[in-house]
C-alpha cells in the first residue's frame, strides 16, 4: 500500500525566502562581462571565482568559474533564463545595439518575447 502525502505539509511554497541560479561557467571571465557589463546586472557578492548579481529582490543570478568549484559546466544545455521586464522592445533595441544576436520579438503565452544566448549558450528569455 503507498502511503497518502499531505502536499500541505511538504509544498514549499510560501516558505522559500531567497531564489539562487547558478550558472557553473568554462570562460568566467565573459560571462561575467556579459552578465554585468551588457546587461547591466549589479553586483550583491563576489569572490575571486563566484559573482552574484541580484536580479530582482531575493532572486538572485550567479556565475561560478567551473575551474574552482565541485560542479562542472552545463555548457548551456537545458537551461533558459526567463525574466519578465517593464520595456520589451526597449530591451531588445539595448542589446542589439550592443551587438548581441537576438531572436525577434514574437507573441507567446499572451506575452512578447524574445530570446538571445550568453557566452556559454544558455538560452536567455526576455519577456512582457
Amino acid at each position: 500500500m503507498v502511503a497518502q502525502v499531505s502536499y500541505e505539509k511538504t509544498m514549499l511554497t510560501g516558505k522559500i525566502k531567497r531564489s539562487n541560479t547558478i550558472l557553473y561557467c568554462q570562460n568566467w571571465d565573459a560571462m561575467v562581462r556579459f552578465y554585468r557589463d551588457v546587461l547591466n546586472l549589479v553586483i550583491h557578492h563576489q569572490t575571486d571565482w563566484f559573482v552574484e548579481f541580484q536580479i530582482v529582490g531575493n532572486s538572485y543570478l550567479s556565475i561560478a568559474n567551473a575551474t574552482n568549484a565541485s560542479i562542472q559546466s552545463a555548457d548551456g544545455n537545458g537551461i533558459t533564463l526567463s525574466w519578465q521586464v517593464e520595456d520589451v522592445e526597449s530591451a531588445y533595441n539595448m542589446l542589439n545595439e550592443f551587438g548581441v544576436k537576438t531572436s525577434q520579438i514574437k507573441s507567446i503565452w499572451g506575452a512578447k518575447a524574445f530570446y538571445f544566448f550568453d557566452p556559454e549558450g544558455h538560452r536567455v528569455e526576455l519577456w512582457a
